[in-house]
């Protein structure tokens, strides 16, 4: 399973679950999905360090690949990249 869905589901759980004590308390249902999302993100930055950690390692990889690509093709593109084991010379007009 991906950081991603970890960290998520991790999040999703955490609201539930706050939201879930807020019940029996008696006040209006938008205060208390309210403080369940406020307590809830309180809660996840501590509890979901790891998980949030490396789900940034991944999204920071997969970014380094998005651009590790992208300057290849621009490169390709340009005509920049020489032929494995080819003539050097451009032979462009």
């Amino acid at each position: 399973m991906s950081a991603a869905v970890k960290y998520t589901l991790g999040r999703i759980g955490l609201f539930v679950v706050v939201f879930a004590a807020l019940w029996p308390v008696g006040m209006n249902i938008f205060l208390k999905l309210m403080l369940a999302l406020v307590f809830s993100a309180a809660l996840s930055f501590f509890l979901l360090r790891g998980w949030r950690d490396e789900m940034a390692g991944e999204m920071g990889e997969a970014a380094e690949r998005r651009r590790a690509e992208r300057e290849r093709l621009r490169s390709a593109l340009a005509g920049d990249d020489q032929p494995a084991g080819g003539d050097t010379d451009d032979k462009r007009p």
